[in-house]
């Protein structure tokens, strides 16, 4: 077995952390790293203490609403919003970093992500939300879209 290059063996740690999420619709993990190490990682899901959207059920699918719109209506977090509150609450610096995502972030992540100063998000799958890619660039902000077969290339 070949030893990974980095964006692959990040991008694993991205793949395990989803496998933690119960979201009926999407499962999606990301990792915050620095300097070449795991700063903070997450998934999408609910708060501490909340149940879980796979025993009560999923509001937007009883309501209707198609993927990317209404966040608003939902019991969870995203992954990315996990992981960098996941950051703030044990004080670990993520600025200047980069970000691994199963799929790209969406607007409120991405304007999140901005804040954060994390300067690149890695990601493999895309996701329905159109206003990304535009706050992004003018921020700054580079989206990246990793090939899915997990052969990453090397970290530049």
């Amino acid at each position: 077995m070949a030893r990974p290059d980095w964006h692959t063996y990040f991008m694993d740690f991205a793949r395990l952390a989803q496998r933690r999420s119960v979201c009926k619709r999407r499962k999606v993990g990301a990792v915050i790293v620095r300097d070449r190490m795991v700063m903070a990682t997450g998934y999408n899901g609910v708060p501490k203490g909340v149940s879980h959207c796979d025993v009560v059920g999923c509001l937007r699918d009883e309501l209707g609403v198609p993927s990317g719109q209404r966040h608003e209506l939902c019991r969870g977090l995203h992954a990315e919003q996990n992981a960098i509150i996941q950051a703030a609450f044990h004080g670990v610096k993520i600025r200047d970093g980069d970000m691994y995502c199963t799929f790209r972030p969406c607007l409120i992540c991405v304007k999140m992500i901005i804040n954060a100063g994390i300067r690149r998000v890695f990601f493999l799958a895309d996701y329905a939300d159109e206003m990304t890619e535009g706050m992004a660039a003018e921020a700054g902000l580079e989206l990246i879209q990793l090939p899915s077969d997990g052969e990453g290339g090397g970290l530049p």
